[in-house]
């Protein structure tokens, strides 16, 4: 990637930052505490846009002279760092607050930060999001306090904003990592937030119960592609934000998807031929991307990765939107 070596040392420490924070605070399972403590890193990514990284899921924040706007809160007991932070970059209110989706590394400080900012007509900061996040989140099992929920929401596939000047676009891909995420697009900065249709750290994480489906994911990243508009020979240019990881280009979005592409061709294979879902693990599909992406331990391993694909793949299922 073509950067200035201070923005280039800055995506190292936030990589490593990321990588810590996806091991032990994203999601956990039902039950299980996530970790407390987090070291925040912050790094200008370009334009109006920061990224701050530590707090659980890669947050985005863009200031400017109307207030801030937070993409994705951190996990609800990072709060009082991320506001911390988001006050280092600018002491304007926050207006917005927009979420990619509704796991709770993503949503967890929605409540907080929401009640740190304002609407100009009073209030708590709008928090913005997709409808489905808003269904999966007010569910009475999963007990979210009211407050932490979307105010708005958009349906079906796309919502803008205006904000300090910018442009601000919300793009929804059905059935993806979940059936509720958004890719937020900073038009003016350049940026995009993706949230966990693309992450640095893992192979995907295909949340089925939740509505997530391996063609989905691939449509999501495709849509990224589709934004993403690349500098002097591939490199630069556009800037994604992961949901966890370091931040990225275009040309790190299409190894990601051509990876998934290839493993989703595999075990597509694997099932027209009969193979059973044991023999398929033995197999091992993913052997040569597990170096980069793969894990025997942790919350997305290689073996729960292939799982995930050959249940949806094995699923009866209409014709698949493709982009």
């Amino acid at each position: 990637m073509v950067m200035s070596n201070k923005l280039l040392a800055a995506c190292v420490l936030l990589g490593a930052l990321g990588f810590a924070q996806r091991v032990s605070t994203q999601a956990p399972p039902a039950g299980q505490a996530a970790s407390a403590s987090a070291e925040l890193g912050t790094l200008h990514v370009a334009g109006n846009v920061y990224a701050l990284v530590g707090a659980g899921g890669n947050i985005g924040v863009q200031t400017g002279d109307e207030g801030v706007l937070v993409a994705d809160t951190g996990l609800a007991q990072n709060s009082d760092k991320v506001l911390a932070a988001i006050k280092k970059l600018s002491d304007k209110p926050i207006r917005w607050v927009l979420n990619t989706h509704f796991h709770p590394d993503h949503t967890g400080g929605n409540e907080a930060i929401a009640k740190a900012g304002s609407k100009t007509n009073g209030g708590p900061a709008e928090i913005l999001a997709h409808e489905n996040v808003l269904t999966r989140m007010s569910a009475p099992a999963r007990k979210i306090a009211t407050a932490g929920w979307p105010t708005d929401t958009y349906f079906p596939e796309e919502k803008d904003i205006y904000f300090n000047g910018e442009a601000v676009m919300l793009y929804h891909d059905q059935a993806a990592h979940t059936d509720g995420d958004s890719i937020i697009f900073f038009r003016k900065s350049d940026v995009v937030m993706a949230g966990d249709v693309f992450v640095t750290t893992s192979y995907p994480f295909i949340d089925q119960a939740s509505g997530g489906s391996i063609q989905g994911e691939l449509n999501a990243l495709n849509r990224i592609l589709d934004i993403a508009v690349p500098a002097h020979e591939q490199e630069g240019g556009t800037f994604i934000i992961p949901g966890h990881g370091r931040v990225c280009d275009e040309a790190d979005v299409l190894e990601y998807r051509d990876m998934v592409t290839i493993i989703r061709d595999r075990i597509q294979d694997m099932i027209k031929r009969g193979m059973t879902i044991d023999q398929v693990k033995a197999a091992k599909p993913t052997l040569d991307y597990d170096r980069h992406y793969g894990s025997d331990t942790g919350f997305v391993t290689a073996a729960g990765f292939s799982v995930a694909v050959y249940k949806d793949l094995s699923k009866p299922q209409g014709k698949p939107i493709v982009r």
